[in-house]
C-alpha cells in the first residue's frame, strides 16, 4: 500500500525554466560568458544549481573558485527573482489536494538548494508539503539515494510504501536507488523517452492519472 509521494521540484511541481534562465543568463553575461536561449535551459537544469551554471558557461572551462563565485552570482539574482514567471503545473495542486484527503503524505525530494526549494515552495504552494530536502552540505544529491532515505525517516514509511514523480532521468534513476515507485511525468523539461531508459515504471501525461495508479497498488 503506498503511505507516501516523493515529488522532485523543478519541472515537475514547478515550470521555472524561465526564472531560473533569467538569473543563470544574468550572472553569466555580467562575467563577460554568452547567454544561453531559454530551450537549452531543459538539458542544463536537473543536476543542482552548479552544474546548471558550469552547462551553460560551456565549452569554457574555469576551475571550482570561478564556477563557486557564478553561482553566487546567480544566487544573488535568483533569491530575488525566483517566482517572477514560476508558476504550478496544470492539475498538480488539485493531485497534492487529493493525496492529502487520502491520508497520503507528499514531501519534496529535489537537487535545488534546501533554502531556496522551501521559499519557492511556500510561494508556490503554501505549506502543503509535510517533508522539503534538497541539495545540502555532506549530503549526496540524486540520483543518489540518500535524501530520499532522509524523506521516507520523516514521514515514517518505507521505501515499497513511496511513489517517486520525477520529469527526468536523475529522478527516476533516484526513484530505483532508493527503492520506491519510479513515475516519469511528461509535462516537465525532459523527455519520455529520457524517462524509460532510466527505469520509469509508470510514466503520466497528466497529474491525476497518479490516482489511478494508486488505486491499483
Amino acid at each position: 500500500m503506498i503511505k507516501a509521494a516523493l515529488f522532485d521540484l523543478d519541472g515537475t511541481l514547478t515550470n521555472s525554466l524561465k526564472d531560473l534562465a533569467t538569473a543563470v543568463n544574468f550572472a553569466i553575461t555580467k562575467h563577460g560568458y554568452p547567454k544561453q536561449p531559454l530551450e537549452k535551459f531543459n538539458m542544463f537544469v536537473g543536476d543542482g544549481m552548479l552544474k546548471m551554471v558550469e552547462r551553460a558557461i560551456a565549452p569554457a572551462k574555469v576551475d571550482d573558485e570561478r564556477l563557486l563565485f557564478l553561482k553566487e552570482e546567480f544566487l544573488g539574482y535568483y533569491s530575488e527573482h525566483y517566482a517572477d514567471y514560476t508558476t504550478n503545473y496544470k492539475g498538480v495542486p488539485e493531485l497534492l489536494d487529493s493525496l492529502r484527503k487520502k491520508g497520503i503524505k507528499i514531501a519534496v525530494v529535489t537537487n535545488k538548494d534546501t533554502d531556496m526549494a522551501i521559499a519557492l515552495l511556500n510561494k508556490v504552494y503554501g505549506d502543503m508539503f509535510d517533508f522539503i530536502i534538497g541539495k545540502q552540505e555532506g549530503l549526496a544529491a540524486k540520483p543518489a539515494p540518500d535524501s530520499s532515505y532522509l524523506a521516507m525517516k520523516a514521514l515514517g514509511v518505507t521505501a515499497d510504501e513511496c511513489v517517486f514523480l520525477g520529469d527526468s532521468g536523475v529522478d527516476m534513476q533516484t526513484a530505483n536507488n532508493c527503492g520506491a515507485t519510479a513515475v516519469g511525468v511528461t509535462w516537465g523539461f525532459r523527455s519520455k523517452e529520457e524517462l524509460l531508459s532510466n527505469g520509469a515504471k509508470y510514466i503520466i501525461d497528466e497529474a491525476h492519472e497518479l490516482l489511478d495508479i494508486l488505486e491499483g497498488k
